[in-house]
């Protein structure tokens, strides 16, 4: 198949289209690099360096070279910034996200597998939280990412589009060529490993009085390469299933706490770190089942034990302490 791949200079996208090659798929990734790095997207994709939600990059990308399937990661994604700022997540993540589907529907192109999200949920009712817990986003990229999923509902009712959803927790992890690399971090774990080599601030703890065990929030943390694994599956099963939603998670559960004290035991080093107040939009316990994902799709998480996340992690970061070129 010929991929477009929305996103893939960003850490999930360029594992994506990482493993989307290996696959023996042909890979073009759209991204306007505000986010994403141009080193980071494999050396036999095509890039176009452009924003997603440019009609005419769009008309003009699908025509020179037609599209089989779109993977659609590009958003915005900060969860705190989405409660200050909402605005600029509805028109990237909705309004852009529409563009996208018109162009593929004036270019024929019926398959996409949506990097979707477990902030749709909101503040879990039980956990583990199943494919059919209430959705309730308490930010606003949670409920941006729940309008997208919505407008794939019915555009495949409508217009018979095949679409995917995989509501996807906490990515972490590496591969060896691919991590995380952004201008401005905000996951937990490249944080701790930024601090505790001196190359970033003091780790922030925010909130230390949440209905967890030692009152930190509790995620469930799963492998980039287990992501890009997912993607994969639901695209060999897209013209099967239809329309369908799928959580990606490891189904384990690990405070902040946790997670620190992990990586100092990997990386034999101390963690320097700081309490601070909770941030706003952050629920206390987000883990997955994914039942669904294995019985329908026959996903495994194969890379997502904390240790080995941690690990992989720390052995990309050595071996590019600078992140990526450019």
């Amino acid at each position: 198949m010929h991929l477009l791949v929305t996103g893939g200079a960003g850490y999930v996208g360029s594992v994506v289209a990482e493993f989307a090659l290996a696959a023996g798929h042909r890979v073009t990734v759209i991204d306007n690099l505000q986010g994403g790095k141009r080193g980071a997207v494999p050396e036999d994709c095509r890039l176009v360096a452009a924003d997603f939600g440019d009609e005419q990059t769009l008309d003009r990308v699908m025509s020179q070279d037609p599209v089989d399937a779109v993977i659609h990661l590009a958003a915005e994604a900060a969860i705190a910034t989405s409660v200050t700022d909402p605005a600029k997540y509805f028109v990237n993540n909705v309004s852009k996200g529409l563009t996208l589907l018109e162009a593929m529907r004036r270019h024929d192109v019926g398959r996409i597998v949506f990097s979707s999200t477990a902030a749709t949920y909101g503040e879990p009712r039980q956990v583990p939280i199943t494919e059919d817990h209430p959705l309730a986003p308490i930010n606003a990229y949670g409920e941006s990412k729940l309008m997208f999923e919505r407008c794939l509902g019915w555009f495949h009712r409508a217009y018979g589009l095949r679409a995917i959803c995989l509501r996807y927790f906490n990515a972490a992890g590496a591969t060896s060529d691919h991590g995380e690399d952004r201008p401005e971090e905000t996951h937990l774990i490249p944080l701790a490993l930024a601090a505790a080599t001196g190359t970033g601030d003091v780790l922030n703890v925010y909130g230390t009085d949440y209905p967890t065990p030692d009152g930190t929030c509790v995620r469930d943390y799963v492998h980039v390469a287990d992501i890009a694994r997912a993607h994969l599956s639901a695209l060999s099963h897209i013209d099967q299933i239809g329309f369908e939603c799928f959580n990606v998670g490891s189904e384990s559960g690990y405070s902040v706490l946790d997670v620190i004290n992990a990586t100092e035991t990997v990386i034999n080093r101390r963690i320097p770190r700081s309490v601070r107040s909770r941030r706003p939009g952050d629920p206390a316990v987000l883990v997955a089942t994914a039942s669904k994902l294995s019985r329908v799709l026959g996903w495994q998480p194969q890379e997502s034990s904390l240790q080995t996340i941690i690990a992989s992690a720390w052995e990309w970061r050595v071996r590019f302490p600078n992140g990526y070129a450019c």
